[in-house]
């Protein structure tokens, strides 16, 4: 499998709008983060996991190719607002539907955002089409399966997801306040555990920084990565005092799993 981040930010990005001086150093690109999303290769099928407002720019950026199935972890403004653009794969597949994966609140806000796009077929070339269908328990795809698991995120639960393939496994929990011991099973010594990490201070709907490495060690994937950070998470500050086997993410960052 590969994995690429397209963005590690959160709903305001780094640098955000009248941030504040000193809060990360902008000279280290690695600071620099759009909204939180993955991209998946396993074997010759491509899933994309949320589509923020940088999304047409991220796949630029990473010579994102084609995409075969798109799941939505929720429906939040910074995972959602960027599935417009996902009109240039639909014209890849002629027009047919592009699979969609969420939950119920994640895809009752697909249909009110982007009704025009709820259908089987593109209503002109060059127009989206979603086939929406609530994430089972096991989605089975050709080239793998894909495990998912209730996260609390506030008021509402966001998919947390477990990408199979050949017995190996990474585990994508995002837009979390903890991970439940369900998730944790499922996700038990992964090769790689991406974790919501989003800042120093506690957050009502997110982990803290001490709170995913106490989580990353409770799971005991061999690499884990924090994503869904703040301007207040320095990538070389913050990064020096993580323990062992856990890591800052970053932009672009690619993995063979």
């Amino acid at each position: 499998m590969e994995l690429v981040f397209l963005g590690t930010g959160t709903s305001q990005g780094v640098p955000m709008i009248a941030q504040p001086e000193g809060l990360c150093d902008l000279e280290n690109r690695r600071n620099w983060r759009t909204r939180s999303s993955i991209h998946v290769r396993m074997g010759e099928t491509r899933v994309q996991v949320d589509a923020g407002q940088e999304f047409r720019l991220q796949c630029i950026e990473n010579e994102i190719p084609g995409i075969d199935y798109f799941i939505l972890t929720h429906g939040h403004a910074d995972h959602i607002l960027g599935m417009d653009d996902l009109r240039r794969y639909c014209d890849m597949r002629d027009g047919e539907a592009l699979p969609v994966y969420g939950t119920e609140e994640g895809l009752d806000r697909v249909r009110t955002i982007f009704p025009y796009a709820v259908r089987e077929k593109a209503v002109v070339k060059g127009y989206p089409a979603f086939s929406l269908t609530e994430m089972p328990k096991v989605l089975e795809i050709p080239d793998g399966k894909i495990y998912s698991s209730p996260l609390p995120h506030g008021a509402i639960e966001v998919l947390g997801l477990i990408f199979e393939r050949g017995g190996r496994r990474i585990a994508y929990f995002t837009d979390c306040s903890e991970v439940p011991e369900e998730a944790r099973d499922l996700a038990n010594g992964a090769e790689v555990v991406i974790l919501d990490g989003l800042r120093q201070r506690p957050h009502p709907s997110h982990m803290t920084i001490e709170k995913a490495v106490e989580t990353a060690d409770i799971i005991g994937g061999k690499r884990t990565f924090l994503t869904h950070m703040t301007c207040t998470v320095d990538y070389e500050q913050v990064g020096a005092d993580l323990p062992e086997g856990v890591e800052l993410a970053y932009d672009g960052l690619r993995l063979e799993v």
